[in-house]
């Protein structure tokens, strides 16, 4: 009788888990299959209509979108924006996490509080301060501007996850392997850095998803050659706003790409969240 009763609580849970599925994929279907039909099509009805008539589906507006320089140089300045934000966020943070969680040295705790503390600072304090400074060195409006604001204020979140991941560590398996005569870089790389790979794997995900789908920072600080995807696609509503042929394989482009980065890493995400569940 409670075998029966779990298989049966199992599968309502499992049922609801695939409804909840479905909802959410629906507006990525719904915005893929209106990226596939032409605005004559789409003026028509919504996308749902589609279905009924699937051999009206074309990727033209993939070709548009493919020869509308704006949107291709926009897709391009998010590569360049959120690859190297999301690199130097983990890399920055993996040695400053070390650091802190395993080495001895002046002020160690008070650094490590005043970089909590900066995680309650709002990044809409620091839009102004750092448009100037970056006006003075002649970052503001370029892709370096951009990557290096979402760099420091990434930073914070990202050495308190991964200090905290670290500090979990057997401190015998780190004193063993300096008794092994391995010096501390030699133990970063080849024992906490493997050991941590599904910490350092979820925070580049969230890191990367923070960065490719940021608007504000991008409205602010980058001009019209490095104007990445998100605020691309908001010009091209203000301007062109029946140009739906551009505008919903650019939306899909730029929603696809998460979700592809997303899955890709899931087990190193999964695995994260588990570990940071449990300790």
């Amino acid at each position: 009788m409670n075998a029966l009763r779990r298989s049966l609580a199992n599968g309502v849970v499992q049922a609801v888990l695939v409804v909840i599925g479905l909802i959410w994929l629906t507006p990525l279907a719904g915005l893929f299959l209106s990226s596939l039909r032409s605005p004559e099509d789409t003026a028509k009805g919504g996308w749902w209509t589609a279905l009924a008539s699937p051999g009206r589906l074309s990727v033209d507006n993939y070709s548009a979108l493919l020869k509308n320089a704006g949107m291709t140089q926009a897709f391009w300045n998010t590569v360049l924006i959120s690859v190297p934000a999301t690199t130097l966020v983990v890399v920055i943070a993996a040695l400053a996490a070390y650091a802190f969680a395993w080495l001895d040295f002046p002020f160690r705790e008070p650094l490590f509080l005043l970089v909590v503390a900066l995680l309650v600072v709002p990044v809409q304090i620091g839009l102004l301060p750092v448009a100037k400074l970056f006006g003075t060195l002649g970052l503001f409006g370029t892709i370096p501007g951009v990557v290096l604001f979402h760099v420091a204020y990434g930073l914070p979140f990202a050495v308190f996850l991964l200090r905290n991941y670290f500090a979990e560590m057997p401190k015998e398996m780190l004193e063993a392997a300096r008794m092994d005569g391995g010096g501390e870089w030699r133990i970063f790389t080849r024992l906490v850095l493997p050991v941590g790979r599904p910490a350092i794997a979820s925070l580049a995900i969230f890191q990367f998803l923070w960065v490719w789908n940021d608007m504000l920072v991008a409205l602010l600080f980058a001009d019209s050659s490095a104007q990445p995807l998100t605020v691309q696609l908001q010009s091209q509503i203000r301007q062109f706003g029946s140009n739906i042929d551009v505008l919903a394989p650019g939306a899909f482009l730029s929603l696809i790409v998460p979700v592809v980065v997303f899955f890709a890493f899931q087990r190193h995400f999964v695995q994260g969240v588990m570990a940071g569940s449990v300790k």
